[in-house]
């Protein structure tokens, strides 16, 4: 199928919002093996939506859109759909009960302008809304199927994951599914480099890579008519591509570097404390994103300046002084210190300068060292992230849990039967 991307609001094309949605929409349908030909982003006009919609069913077998159907007077999407397509819009009396009771439950006053959210195109199938007041619809016309969606991204992103994905499964045909295989530590040209054969030969499954935030992943894609028949052509692949990549695999299907190295620290029972300088709490703020962070995470320090440093994690003056704040030797003690302050298990303490300006030494800005102290033992990985402050103080984080991930990685093995 070739498919279509509608976004309706003046708001995103004067540059208000980012259209969040569209992204969530072409992951999706990519999951589903829908190929996303065209996006669009048109204005609260129904001149200009006619003619958008006009253009996109000449081309297009499926239209997914968003915004527009809300009640006041500038949402004419659901209109402006039905008139294009010749469906009459009728009330839906369970979507209208929905939307009392949602008042209901707030407490709040229904207004008689709410009541044309429950319009609906006549005979299509409809997407009951549990996060807003206004329903999605789908219906097919003239070999073109059409999907209607709220544009609130917090309403329209668990719409399309749940019930809009689940109608649009029953048109691709068989089931299709796929394995994120996540990497760190090795950079997209190269990971295409030595998957480039398995690429070429690949069919079903097929192999898709991406670049994101300073890591990569690898999506790997089979379809076939039952789930077990495309997890039987799927694993042969992921394993051929985690054999091909070696040890920057860090994960399938985890999410993140965080998310991953939160599940090893929980599956060993082993705890975690930081101490950052030049990330500013950016390592603590992600591990704490994950839920359940609690069962390892005993808590950080941001050390920014160096009587911090002495006096909170016992970093020494005389290190200080022979070598600098920004060092190997001030980020490994800042790693010891943080898992003794902390009583964890693993300590990781991150220094560096993350621009822009470097050191007074031409030490380059970018430049951070990572210090990890784990079992006794204490390693130090220094890198440089010269394109700019955010990007440098991500790529810490970064490393901080690879070497996390790495280290409880490498004790699992030690202690294993």
């Amino acid at each position: 199928m070739k498919a279509e991307i509608i976004a309706v609001g003046t708001e995103i094309l004067l540059g208000d919002i980012v259209n969040t949605d569209a992204q969530v929409i072409s992951l999706g349908l990519d999951e589903l093996g829908i190929d996303v030909y065209y996006q669009t982003v048109v204005g609260d006009n129904p001149e200009r939506l006619r003619e958008v919609l006009d253009i996109a069913r000449r081309r297009s077998d499926l239209i997914v859109t968003t915004g527009g159907l809300g009640p006041t007077l500038d949402d004419l999407t659901r209109e402006t759909i039905a008139a294009a397509f010749g469906r009459e819009l009728v009330l839906h009396q369970p979507s209208l009960r929905r939307i009392t009771a949602f008042f209901d439950r707030i407490g709040s006053e229904m207004t008689p302008n709410n009541l044309k959210q429950a319009m609906l195109p006549a005979g299509c199938t409809v997407l009951p809304n549990d996060w807003g007041t206004a329903p999605g619809c789908a219906f097919e016309a003239d070999g073109v199927h059409v999907l209607m969606l709220p544009g609130s991204p917090r309403e329209c992103t668990p719409l399309f994951r749940t019930a809009g994905m689940a109608y649009l499964s029953k048109l691709a045909g068989g089931v299709i599914l796929s394995h994120n295989i996540h990497i760190f530590g090795m950079g997209e040209s190269q990971m295409e480099d030595r998957l480039h054969a398995l690429m070429e030969e690949g069919h079903n499954p097929t192999l898709a890579p991406y670049a994101k935030d300073g890591e990569c992943l690898v999506r790997v894609t089979a379809k076939a008519d039952t789930k077990e028949q495309a997890e039987a052509l799927l694993a042969p692949a992921v394993r051929r591509v985690c054999d091909a990549l070696g040890d920057v695999v860090y994960g399938i299907d985890v999410g993140s570097l965080e998310q991953a190295a939160a599940e090893a620290l929980t599956a060993r029972g082993l705890t975690l404390a930081v101490a950052e300088s030049c990330t500013g709490g950016l390592l603590s703020k992600r591990i704490t994103d994950v839920p359940g962070a609690s069962r390892f995470y005993r808590g950080g320090a941001c050390t920014y300046c160096d009587e911090i440093k002495r006096s909170v994690l016992g970093v020494r003056q005389e290190t200080l002084d022979a070598y600098t704040a920004v060092s190997e030797q001030t980020a490994e003690e800042m790693a010891r210190g943080a898992a003794r302050v902390f009583d964890a298990d693993i300590g990781i303490g991150i220094t560096g300068y993350a621009g822009p300006d470097g050191g007074a030494d031409g030490t380059p800005a970018g430049t951070v060292h990572i210090g990890i102290f784990f079992r006794g033992e204490a390693y130090v990985r220094t890198i440089c992230s010269p394109r700019g402050r955010q990007n440098a103080r991500r790529d810490a984080a970064n490393h901080a849990l690879d070497l996390i991930l790495r280290a409880v990685r490498r004790d699992a093995d030690k202690t294993a039967p």
